[in-house]
């Protein structure tokens, strides 16, 4: 992407909103010289957490019509991690050093991106349409995004409570 005042000069602004450019190890992956590492500890972190999802939803199989309370807390439960994620790799590792700059794509694209699900959630949704349970559906639709919002919001403030708490000043 050109700067919009001089097109031939890279501009500052990140592609992706999770990179931050000036940080020189994030710059690196976003200009794609470390391309290839990145791309296979997201499909490993990818496989380990749809598989986990995949036991998960094999533990707690939801009956035909009911509920799918299954999809939804692994959602939930995915978005909770994903705010400690945050937190802990936004303040770095221990004693505050930066993590390895394939931390967060392994863990949060990957697994984590693998283990929370759209697609279940999606078809779920469509599933009680058919059997015509708008209200269901469209509780589920909302109960999840708001669940999944609050799981983030919460997470990353119980996380940076601890961290706080814990890190010597």
């Amino acid at each position: 992407m050109s700067h919009p005042d001089h097109p031939h000069r890279p501009s500052s602004e990140a592609v992706d909103p999770d990179v931050d450019l000036h940080v020189p190890a994030q710059r690196a992956e976003a200009a794609g010289r470390r391309k290839w590492p990145v791309l296979a500890v997201i499909s490993a972190g990818g496989m380990a957490g749809s598989l986990a999802r995949y036991g998960a939803t094999s533990l707690w199989p939801a009956a035909p019509g009911a509920f799918p309370w299954t999809v939804l807390w692994v959602n939930v439960v995915g978005c909770a991690l994903i705010g400690v994620l945050m937190v802990l790799v936004g303040r770095g590792g221990r004693g505050g050093r930066p993590a390895h700059p394939l931390v967060r794509p392994f863990l949060g694209v990957g697994v984590l991106g693998g283990f929370t699900t759209f697609s279940a959630y999606a078809l779920d949704f469509y599933k009680l349409l058919e059997r015509d349970e708008a209200g269901t559906a469209f509780a589920y639709a909302a109960g999840t995004v708001v669940g999944a919002l609050c799981a983030v919001w919460l997470g990353a403030s119980a996380t940076r409570a601890v961290v706080t708490r814990t890190v010597p000043k």
